[in-house]
């Protein structure tokens, strides 16, 4: 045998050696030490696995609970056409979001003040109607005709009642349904509703001060009293409890409805209007 191949049988034996060696040290001299650590191993193994299902078991919850919060924030329906303005939208932008008109089945009947509240109708008859309204909402422009044509075809049977909601973002709805009140001293209310009406659009368009004032004058008003009333804000508690109201009965945008206690909510078309009142009348 050469000097290579003896080096290689060297080398190879010291190999085996050393491997066996290191072997059998492992086995029968630190065999309690090798249990020792793989005890602890397991150990930290479970510990670890614990903290890991406990964390994973309470995000869980978490999330469960935040989607509960969610749905409960938010599951009652809109209750009306024109709910809010849009953060991030202009005027147009308050239009769009008014596009689809949205029904709301009442929770239970409306408690309404109706005490010394003028109507139109028959004091006697067996259904009312209370409209809560702004003048500058476009969709509620839109129900005044429907109204009218239900009160001529149902004369005698219903009586309606306005009441007032001014949207925060119209800007001239407020001081609009101010005027309607100083109208209501001179006996004149309904006259001016509907001249309100007949003139008014989305944009505020034809409720400027100015625009009141000269309403109260078309219609024979005594303008010195009525612009006094006006300016001097004397109807604004008014028109602030009407909001309190409806909004304690569930109003959130205009229009809002309530036959004799039920909301129908939107500028909604006559149809859902004589469903209602029928039911009513047959009740």
């Amino acid at each position: 045998m050469d000097g290579s191949e003896q080096a290689h049988a060297n080398a190879s034996g010291m190999g085996k050696a050393n491997a066996s060696g290191a072997g059998l040290a492992i086995a029968s001299g630190d065999e309690n030490t090798a249990h020792y650590f793989l005890a602890v191993a397991l150990i930290l193994s479970a510990v670890l696995l614990s903290a890991a299902v406990y964390f994973s078991m309470s995000s869980l919850s978490s999330s469960i609970a935040a989607i509960k919060f969610g749905t409960a924030a938010g599951a009652a329906p809109s209750a009306g056409i024109i709910a809010a303005a849009p953060a991030q939208q202009g005027a147009q932008g308050q239009q769009q979001a008014a596009a689809a008109p949205q029904q709301q089945a009442a929770a239970g009947a409306a408690i309404i003040n109706l005490a010394g509240l003028p109507f139109k109708g028959t004091a006697d008859a067996k259904v009312a109607i209370v409209e809560y309204s702004d003048f500058q909402c476009p969709f509620c422009a839109r129900a005044y005709p429907t109204v009218k044509q239900v009160l001529k075809d149902y004369d005698g049977k219903v009586k309606f009642y306005y009441k007032h909601f001014p949207l925060g973002f119209h800007q001239n709805a407020q001081k609009a349904a101010e005027a309607y009140e100083c109208a209501l001293d001179q006996g004149k209310q309904w006259e001016y509703h509907d001249k309100l009406f007949d003139n008014s659009q989305g944009d505020g368009t034809g409720l400027n001060i100015a625009d009141l004032k000269k309403y109260a004058a078309d219609l024979g008003l005594d303008t010195a009293k009525f612009n006094s009333c006006l300016d001097g804000g004397q109807k604004a508690a008014k028109v602030q409890a009407d909001t309190a109201e409806g909004a304690a009965n569930g109003v959130s945008g205009t229009p809002t409805f309530f036959i004799n206690g039920q909301a129908v909510v939107g500028a909604q078309p006559y149809s859902a209007f004589q469903q209602a009142i029928d039911a009513k009348l047959a009740g």
